[in-house]
This record gives structure tokens, C-alpha cells and sequence, in this order.
């Protein structure tokens, strides 16, 4: 099997062809005539966390609210640690987005006076099941966009501080991509499977995050020298038991309340922003009041059935379990369990430290989604903001061609990645992406706060699992493929590890519980507040360096 290279040029690059990625496209074939290249490791029509569809739009501004209401909710949730001027512009857009993707087809409910139908001031409810199809198809009948899908990308190609292009492999074909563009936006999403799953073995990627969102484009960032914000912000969701759907429809649709086994509810003992909702369920359940669920026993036949509906638009194996058990809402309380951990800007700060444009730290690389940091709870709507955001910025910035490529670094990448393909393989004995990954998984459940140890760590745990890490990819250096989805294999598992290593040095940098479970220090159980800011970071001469950063108010 002879690798091929294949040389691409673009005037707009997008990396990730989700939620963020296609509205960056749309937006900025409104604003030029330029060329713009989603590459996309699926296929679009399904891909990114919007693959299944959602039933409610949860970053809206409701009637009698406004953006900086939004802002102050998303400031207090987060405990302060959040970026006011990217949540400010990000809140401003949401409604626009809002009636642009109805306008594109999506049917968003309304009553009988033609007003959206609210759940709570910040959500109103959709029938989204189809929501990615309609985005994509909305790509597809743009001309100036073309696509690039199953096609992985695995670094940047920075000059002088400067974004000018990526290295790519098709999952499909043996083929090495190089691709220059005049400016380029990571929109690859979060990281799940870093952390031992609570389902783990045949079921391991049974999990509420997008299993395919391997944490690439921080990793790429990482190791390119972009400046980061605030990885220890981990994403912890409260979901229903075993199914892992969202319990958002249940608590904000018809107002059930968290209650342990003995009837108590216990939400308002803990505190109800995100991160104490699931740390009052795991100290219920530890000091032997659990299980816990959430309370619906008493709901009226008109909601269950709507309940059933609207997991039917997200998670369908939450109403089939329903059904097949006949245990329904209104019959039987819905248990709940906390998931492993994520690395989600969607939801918390992590990800890339950007200006308000959404650029980055390289000058001509942007980010939008849950790539980009500093902003939480964006949801569907925010991350539309930020591409539309990024796309208009990407538009101005393009102006200057990108410098000349360096012909012998391209030749060096195509041989490292040849030396990857052994259609022999080597013995069985021999590590392999499977097994280094549950490895991975164990060291960081076990030491950086997984499921196991109720999500907390401490310097000692957060050092043993630095070593372990470290150990780990020294270990995968010796990975070999037989096809190129092997290859696809060894080089997520390589971002992964690579993003473990920054965010152990981010929990161990962040000597405070500012958010319990989120980044729970069992040596530091309470908040500091002189560390009311951005723990950031930068890789320097191979390891990482953290940078304490004030905070930034709209």
C-alpha cells in the first residue's frame, strides 16, 4: 500500500463539518466570493453532536430578557470563570440564528398567539431530529462550498505565528492531503472517551458525548503553541441511568425535582447550578440515601406522552426503554447517574483563548464550537454565533495570500506517515490503539478525578497520572496500521493523550474546588479567591506552561 499525497488550496478552510463548521459556511458564502473547503472526517448529513438531533434550542433569550441576563445566568453557573465580552457577543446573536435556521426548515413550536412555545426563559422547544440534515443540505446547494468528508485532519502547517494550512488522511484511500488556505477555523468539537466510561467493555462508547470527537483540534492547537483557557473545566453531565439521555426535558419540561431514595429532594441542599446538581447526586448516593432520580411520578397523561415525543427528537432509547417496560414517567420516578468526564467548550470554558473575532493565538486560525473557550453554554445556537462570528472575521483577514510551503517539511510528513502502514503487523503480544486507550482511560479515571474516585484528584493522584500519561505516548510512538482507518486509529488516540497531559496540568494548576466535580481537589475542598481567574497554558520546549490571566468583563 503506497501512500499518495494530494495538494489542495482553498481560500476558506473549515475543519469539522458540525453545528459550527456548516453555519461558518453559509455565513461566509453570504459575505464573499471565495472558496471554502469543509473537511470532515463523516459525512456531514450526520456528523458532530448535533448527529441525532435535539428538542430544544437552550440558548434563547426569552420575552422580557436580554442578552446580558443571559450572561450574568452563564457568569453565576460557572462560578465567575468566564470570558464576559465572547458571552456578551455570543448572546447578542442568538435569536438572530435562531430564525435563520427556521427560515432553512427546522420546525420550531409555537402556540396559539404564533410565539415560540418557552421552556423556562432560555429554551424553547423544537422538533429536531432532522436538525443536521437541514443544515447540510443547506451546505450542499452552495456552490462556492465544496466537502471533503471522510478525510481526517491531524495538524496545522504554521509559519511565523501564521495559519497556512493542514495535514490530512483519507480514512478510505491511502492518501496524505496537503491543504493550504488563506484562513482556517477548528470546528472538530469537544473530547469524550478520555475518562473510563461508566459503560465501559462492549459498551464503552455508549456515552452522552459524540464518541467520535477525539479532542483533535485541541490537540492540534496544543501542539502548534496556541494559547489555551480553561481545560480543567471538565463537563460532567447528569443524565438518565443507562440510556445517558438528557434530563434538561425532564426537570425544565415539567419541573421534576431531584430526589434521593427516601422521597427527599435534595437539589436545594447542594445548590442547583450545573456542576452541584450532579455533586449532590453523587454525595446522596456515596452517603447511602441513593439511588436518585428525578421525581415525575404524578405528572398527567398529556405529559407523559409529550416527554415521549420529545425523546424521541434526541434520545430514542430513553422512550423505548419507557415503552418496552412499561415503566413510563408517570408511573416511575427516572433515575439519574453522572457521566464520565468531558472536554466540552459547548458546555464549560474550555478551549482555545480567543479575541473576540474567535482568532486565536496563531494569527489566521479560528475557532468556533466547543473548540473555543471562554464562552459556556452556548448549546446549538451559541456555537452557530461563533461561526457566524468567525466566518465574517475570516473574510477581512484573508486579504493577504498565505507564505510559501515548505516543500521538504510535506516530504518528511508523508514519510513518518508511510512508516505507519505494516500490512504485516507485528506480534500479537504488541501494544495496540485499543489497548493503550483503556489504559489511558483507567489512569485518568483512577488519578485525574474519573468515576471511580467520585471525581476528585489531588497533586499526588494528578503527578502519578502525568507519569503514566508520559509513559503512554511514549509507548504509542511504536503504534503500526494495516489500512488507513488503523492510521485514523493511532492518530486520535495520539490527540487524546496529548490533551490528557495539558489538562493534567491545568486540575493541578487550579489548587481550589471552584466547581464541585467539574475540578473537585480533595488537598483544596474549597474556593480561593485569589485564583478568580483563567488558568491558561502554552506548550514550551515540550512541556506544558501554565499562565495565570486576569478576568475579562463584557
Amino acid at each position: 500500500m503506497n501512500l499518495q499525497m494530494k495538494m489542495l488550496d482553498t481560500d476558506f478552510l473549515i475543519i469539522g463539518g458540525g453545528t459550527a463548521g456548516c453555519y461558518a459556511a453559509l455565513t461566509f458564502a453570504e459575505q464573499a466570493a471565495g472558496r471554502v473547503l469543509i473537511v470532515e472526517k463523516a459525512r456531514i448529513k450526520r456528523s458532530g453532536c448535533l448527529a441525532a438531533g435535539v428538542n430544544a434550542i437552550n440558548a434563547y433569550i426569552g420575552q422580557g430578557k436580554t442578552p446580558q441576563d443571559y450572561v450574568e445566568y452563564v457568569r453565576a453557573d460557572a462560578a465567575g470563570i468566564v470570558r464576559g465580552d465572547l458571552l456578551l457577543s455570543m448572546a447578542e446573536g442568538l435569536n438572530r440564528v435562531t430564525r435563520k435556521i427556521e427560515s432553512l426548515g427546522l420546525t420550531i413550536l409555537k402556540d396559539e398567539n404564533g410565539d415560540y412555545v418557552s421552556r423556562g426563559w432560555r429554551n424553547i422547544k423544537i422538533n429536531g431530529e432532522n436538525i443536521k440534515p437541514i443544515l447540510a443540505e443547506a451546505v450542499k446547494k452552495q456552490p462556492q462550498i465544496s466537502l471533503l468528508e471522510r478525510v481526517q485532519v491531524f495538524e496545522y502547517i504554521v509559519r511565523d505565528g501564521r495559519m497556512t494550512g493542514i495535514y490530512a488522511v483519507s480514512i478510505e484511500e491511502p492518501l496524505l492531503y496537503v491543504i493550504t488556505a488563506k484562513a482556517v477555523l477548528c470546528a472538530t468539537g469537544g473530547a469524550a472517551g478520555v475518562y473510563k466510561p461508566n459503560h465501559p467493555g462492549f459498551s464503552r462508547h455508549k456515552m452522552w458525548y459524540s464518541p467520535f470527537n477525539t479532542g483533535a483540534g485541541y490537540a492540534m492547537g496544543i501542539l502548534a503553541g496556541a494559547e489555551m483557557t480553561s481545560l480543567e473545566m471538565r463537563f460532567i453531565a447528569l443524565r438518565c441511568k443507562d440510556t445517558i439521555a438528557p434530563t434538561g426535558t425532564l426537570a425544565q419540561g415539567v419541573g421534576a425535582k431531584q430526589i434521593n431514595a427516601l422521597g427527599a429532594v435534595y437539589e436545594q441542599k447542594y445548590g442547583i447550578t450545573t456542576a452541584q446538581r450532579v455533586y449532590g447526586t453523587i454525595r446522596e448516593n456515596s452517603e447511602g440515601r441513593g439511588p436518585c432520580y428525578l421525581r415525575t411520578v404524578g405528572i398527567t397523561a398529556e405529559q407523559d406522552t409529550e416527554l415521549q415525543k420529545a425523546y424521541l427528537n434526541m434520545a430514542p432509547s430513553q422512550t423505548l426503554r419507557w415503552l418496552e417496560s412499561g415503566l413510563t414517567p408517570s408511573v416511575h420516578n427516572v433515575e439519574i447517574e453522572g457521566t464520565e468526564p468531558y472536554i466540552v467548550g459547548g458546555h464549560t470554558a474550555s478551549g482555545y483563548w480567543v479575541d473576540l473575532h474567535r482568532e486565536t493565538t496563531i494569527r489566521g486560525l479560528f475557532a468556533a464550537g466547543d473548540v473555543a473557550g471562554g464562552c459556556p453554554q452556548k448549546y446549538v445556537t451559541g456555537a452557530f454565533v461563533e461561526g457566524e462570528i468567525a466566518a465574517k472575521a475570516a473574510v477581512h483577514y484573508m486579504s493577504d495570500p498565505p507564505p510559501f510551503m515548505d516543500q521538504q517539511q510535506t516530504a518528511g510528513k508523508h514519510r513518518s506517515l508511510s512508516a505507519l502502514l505494516n500490512l504485516n503487523r507485528i506480534s500479537p503480544g504488541s501494544d495496540t490503539t485499543d489497548a493503550l486507550e483503556e489504559e489511558m482511560q483507567s489512569v485518568m479515571d483512577q488519578y485525574a478525578g474519573g468515576i471511580s474516585v467520585h471525581y476528585q484528584s489531588s497533586a499526588e493522584s494528578l503527578h502519578i497520572a502525568a507519569g503514566k500519561i508520559q509513559a503512554l505516548e511514549r509507548r504509542s510512538v511504536a503504534l503500526t496500521a494495516r489500512d488507513m482507518q488503523e492510521i485514523g486509529y493511532i492518530l486520535e488516540l495520539r490527540e487524546r493523550l496529548t490533551l490528557c497531559r495539558a489538562l493534567i496540568a491545568h486540575m493541578n494548576a487550579r489548587c481550589e474546588t471552584r466547581w464541585p466535580v467539574f475540578c473537585e481537589r480533595s488537598d483544596f475542598p474549597d474556593q480561593r479567591p485569589e485564583l478568580a481567574k483563567y488558568i491558561n497554558s502554552q506548550l514550551e520546549n515540550g512541556g506544558i506552561k501554565i499562565v495565570m490571566r486576569e478576568l475579562i468583563n463584557e
